[in-house]
């Protein structure tokens, strides 16, 4: 009798460790942004609130978008990117997978915007 209740208290023990390391486990860890916040804090940082709502620069921005999301080469993280338009002049902002993605990328805004009128500041992710 004795060996049947401590073997249940220790077989309870046990339980309770396995099921606190699990929940310590799956607990997600949250992302380290710190050197992006601080990069769009910048006071020279283009965000996407400095985009204009003046219809040519809209639809700039729309046909850019339109391009790279039609492109089926690129990650879903090139996809993403921030396209700003102000005054006729596009900023691209936000990581790549690739500096074959921040080219073609480039490429497009530059072909639809004029070669002039973009700025790439695109970022290959890792690097």
């Amino acid at each position: 009798m004795k060996q049947l209740a401590l073997t249940l208290v220790a077989s309870s023990v046990l339980l309770g460790l396995c099921t606190v390391t699990m929940a310590q486990d799956s607990a997600p860890v949250a992302p380290n942004n710190t050197a992006v916040n601080v990069r769009d804090r910048a006071p020279d940082a283009v965000t996407a609130g400095e985009q204009s709502n003046a219809k040519g620069d809209v639809a700039l921005t729309r046909k850019i978008r339109r391009a790279v999301v039609k492109d089926s080469s690129l990650s879903m993280l090139a996809h993403n990117v921030k396209i700003v338009t102000a005054n006729g002049n596009v900023t691209l902002r936000g990581p790549v997978n690739s500096e074959a993605e921040k080219v073609a990328i480039a490429s497009k805004a530059k072909a639809i915007a004029g070669a002039g009128n973009v700025d790439n500041q695109l970022e290959v992710k890792g690097q």
